[in-house]
């Protein structure tokens, strides 16, 4: 209640009495009203543009004032058609997720890498998870290659490295924990070839329908294998000398005979089997006696023979003495020793050996095994034979249902072309290879070359311009194509990593 109090009755007509509130009231008895404090006053929300600016600007120097406000014009146009428009405007960069190995120089976001996951991502033109990278000596390459590896371990993935020929990556894996595996002139290493792998592991315990299967898939290796080794040596294997070799491992292995364990082959077994054959090897190969056998098989005998005496060996010989232990993030194959020895050819066949042996390994891959294979400097393989340049391409067809991410390296692009005479069988299949990897990482080249990677990768003349002159300035720098994606990327190290891929300690003689 309010109380009032007036003015007295001389006052004018239009004096108005004067409220006062209970505290005054109580005030004037000398005691006060006990009140709850008031709930504090909630902030306003904060304002993303606090200080608004007309559409004309402000009127002071430097501060974009304009008389008149510019005409306006409005386009409408697809996606695709905006690049056109305006090629220097980044598009959207790729997920976060998988390997971070650098930034996207355009939009200076953070690049990541992740092969498989851009396979399921149906956003992301990518449909298999190979890669293939070229790059001129000292660009960088193998050192984006273990920095790849190094930072997809955290996702599940393991590296397999089927013939380390320089021992590039000989410091990462002792950094690992793993000792290199060496196999060369003189070295006690061996690998066969011709492993049953996995697929032999408790043969006698499976179903007649499984033998059947895993049998086909071992003597399909073994014959796609041993059909490239001949090759190799410049000899025909037509339609003849396939069954021949088909009767011998299965002769050998005693599947022809029904028995309830396949026997372990050598690439030696296969050849003095050949020498010396059985009657029943004579009339299954449909030969009317041994001498029309020996007459027959003479070029398949001595390719092969050259193969077990020549400079390979003592080192595909006979049984593996090498037993990979898949739980190790990365498992490497040295042939620098045989590298060093200068002869191409055999280290081009090494390769194969080794591809072959590395297939039967993981023909049993658990579905959560993820691994990255890396096959380095691969045109020492595609330049033996077809046989060799079909290996290649059967793996990298295999990729997506195996799980597997296929990782080529390369100089430059013409080295697969370089498989066979110019137009040849081999040289097409060589050219499509390219075709079977989605995601290719162009390194610095020079500009000899710039009409080439025009030609053979689709580059306009501004992406032949970022790797024969932006890539060439510093290392690391490539052009990331990622389905019909670019990215100009420059990778980044860290300290350890820049320890453990430095590769000019040969030439640095303060390394």
């Amino acid at each position: 209640m309010a109380a009032t109090k007036t003015r007295p009755r001389g006052g004018t007509k239009n004096t108005r009495p004067v409220s006062r509130t209970i505290d005054d009231l109580l005030a004037d008895f000398g005691t006060t009203m006990p009140r709850k404090e008031a709930p504090a006053p909630t902030p306003p929300a904060e304002k993303l543009f606090p200080h608004t600016v007309k559409l004309s600007g402000v009127r002071r120097m430097g501060h974009g004032w304009a008389p008149t406000m510019p005409p306006l014009a409005g386009y409408q146009m697809t996606s695709e058609e905006t690049p056109v428009l305006w090629p220097l405007i980044s598009g959207n960069g790729l997920p976060p997720w998988g390997a971070e190995m650098g930034y996207d120089v355009l939009s200076g976001g953070k690049f990541y890498c992740d092969p498989m996951g851009w396979v399921l991502d149906d956003s992301i033109p990518v449909t298999n998870p190979n890669i293939f990278i070229f790059g001129k000596p000292g660009r960088g390459k193998s050192a984006t290659v273990k920095a790849f590896m190094i930072r997809m371990i955290k996702f599940g993935y393991r590296s397999l490295v089927l013939g380390d020929v320089k021992d590039e990556y000989e410091d990462l894996a002792k950094f690992l924990g793993v000792d290199p595996f060496r196999i060369g002139p003189g070295l006690p290493g061996r690998i066969n070839p011709l492993d049953l792998g996995p697929l032999g592991v408790d043969w006698e315990k499976q179903t007649a329908e499984e033998q059947e299967k895993r049998a086909t898939v071992i003597f399909n290796r073994w014959l796609m294998l041993i059909r490239g080794l001949v090759a190799s040596q410049g000899v025909v294997f037509s339609p003849t000398e396939e069954r021949v070799i088909n009767k011998v491992l299965r002769h050998l292995t005693g599947w022809s005979a029904g028995a309830s364990r396949l026997k372990p082959v050598t690439i030696p077994q296969v050849w003095a089997a050949l020498d010396s054959p059985t009657k029943d090897l004579v009339t299954d190969c449909r030969y009317e006696s041994p001498q029309a056998f020996f007459d027959g098989t003479r070029p398949l005998r001595d390719a092969l023979g050259a193969l077990c005496e020549g400079s390979l060996q003592g080192m595909f010989d006979t049984e593996s003495t090498f037993e990979p232990d898949w739980r190790k993030p990365i498992q490497t194959l040295s042939l620098r020793s045989l590298h060093e020895t200068g002869n191409k050819v055999a280290v081009g066949i090494a390769l194969m050996c080794l591809n072959s042996w590395g297939q039967g390994m993981r023909e049993a891959a658990s579905a959560g095994d993820r691994r990255i294979v890396l096959r380095d400097e691969a045109w020492l393989q595609t330049r033996l034979s077809l046989e060799a340049v079909e290996a290649l391409d059967a793996n990298l067809r295999l990729s997506r249902t195996e799980g597997d991410i296929q990782l080529v390296t390369y100089h430059k692009p013409s080295d697969p072309l370089s498989a066979g005479d110019q137009g040849s069988q081999a040289a097409q299949i060589a050219k499509d290879l390219l075709n079977l990897s989605d995601v290719r990482i162009l390194m610095g080249q020079d500009e000899s070359v710039a009409d080439e990677l025009g030609r053979l990768m689709g580059l306009s003349e501004m992406q032949q311009g970022v790797i024969t002159n932006w890539a060439m300035q510093e290392k690391g720098r490539a052009l990331w194509m990622v389905g019909d994606q670019r990215y100009k990327v420059q990778t980044l190290l860290t300290p350890l990593e820049r320890r453990l891929t430095y590769t000019n300690d040969a030439i640095d003689p303060g390394a």
